[in-house]
């Protein structure tokens, strides 16, 4: 186990940040300012973020302590399975990697979604 956090965000939580959420924003403000949070935002929860709230991917793109994570091929292999692209490199993305040991969690303003999967979750309904 290491002390780092590392968290996810769902298409929800993105979508949620722009529109003001208050815990969204808490997990952007500690990535940008403290040591050892790391925050992550995977390309196909990015685009759907942005379909649904226009403007969300610029913005979160532009904030110095999101890392985007991109749809390489292990990804795209992975995420045929799941119903959406967003929820499926989301969940990819939460998977433990040599930067990640522990994984990350999923933070999201839809818990439901997550239900019965293998990964850790982070409500941010107000």
């Amino acid at each position: 186990m290491t002390d780092a956090v590392h968290i996810v965000l769902d298409d929800t939580a993105m979508a949620a940040a722009g529109q003001g959420n208050i815990l969204a924003s808490r997990l952007i403000h500690c990535a940008h300012a403290e040591s050892g949070w790391f925050l992550y935002a995977p390309a196909c929860a990015l685009v759907e973020a942005d379909r649904t709230r226009p403007g969300t991917a610029e913005h979160l793109a532009s904030l110095s302590g999101i890392t985007v994570l991109d749809l390489d091929l292990a990804a795209a292999l992975a995420i045929a399975w799941q119903k959406t692209w967003a929820a499926a490199h989301s969940h990819y993305a939460a998977h433990p990697t040599p930067d990640r040991p522990d994984g990350a969690i999923i933070a999201t303003t839809a818990p439901h979604r997550w239900a019965g999967e293998a990964v850790r979750v982070l409500d941010l309904t107000p």
